[in-house]
């Protein structure tokens, strides 16, 4: 009976003591397998790692330091040809579009009579200007000449009136690009006493190309008291010539 009760008592130690060895057998040998490593003179199937550090150093462990440091260098690498490709882009783009804000507004001046008729085609002159970014637009002529290289967009607008109906309303004007036709707008009738159109087109011009408005000889633009005869264009982007 006291030896029943005795048994139970002693299972705890004895459990504790089976752990303690089997622990101890368990560290010694950690330390034989990591002394054969760290002593072996072969070469280990380690794929670059350093295994004297990793049976060696464990708690402060380098052994992906050199696979870390290649990568530092290519990253480092690929980040500088990726500077010096955005900076060769950046060149490019302000070579590109240097003074390229290219951009006017100009009408003609108001007045009561009629400009024209004329003997043969003639340019006209839009005075009043209200917008001449780049310098492109040349009042006294009219005419204006790229600066740059670019796509454009032009408009015009021919407004005449001649008064009171029955009288003849006879106007053509043309929109030119060096000397040669690009669009027009024109009226011929007597059932009308007023009359407005607008045109815009968009033109590839090269730098020095010249685009104007011109009235045809015979016509005539009346009564544009509000300066409503307008011209304008700007530069939609530019692009290198070739």
């Amino acid at each position: 009976m006291l030896r029943m009760t005795m048994l139970p008592a002693a299972s705890p130690c004895i459990l504790m003591v089976l752990s303690l060895c089997l622990r101890a057998e368990a560290t010694t040998a950690f330390d034989l397998l990591r002394e054969t490593a760290v002593s072996y003179s072969g070469s280990l199937p380690c794929g670059g790692w350093d295994c004297e550090c990793a049976f060696g150093r464990q708690k402060s462990c380098c052994c992906i330091a050199q696979p870390l440091f290649e990568l530092e260098e290519a990253t480092f690498t690929r980040m500088v040809g990726l500077w010096e490709g955005l900076s060769h882009l950046n060149s490019q783009i302000e070579e590109l579009t240097a003074g390229c804000k290219i951009a006017f507004t100009a009408a003609m001046l108001r007045m009561s009579g009629c400009l024209g008729p004329f003997n043969s085609n003639m340019s006209i002159s839009y005075r009043s200007v209200s917008l001449n970014q780049g310098n492109g637009y040349n009042p006294a002529l009219g005419t204006f000449t790229a600066p740059h290289a670019g796509l454009y967009s032009f408009s015009f607008t021919a407004y005449s009136s001649v008064g009171s109906a029955g009288q003849r309303l006879y106007q053509k004007v043309q929109l030119m690009k060096n000397d040669q036709l690009v669009a027009s707008s024109w009226e011929d009738n007597r059932e009308d006493s007023e009359d407005s159109s607008t045109q815009t087109v968009l033109l590839q011009l090269r730098r020095g190309c010249q685009v104007y408005v011109e009235l045809m000889s015979g016509r005539q633009l009346c009564g544009d008291t509000r300066g409503q005869n307008m011209f304008s264009g700007y530069l939609v982007y530019p692009f290198s010539e070739q």
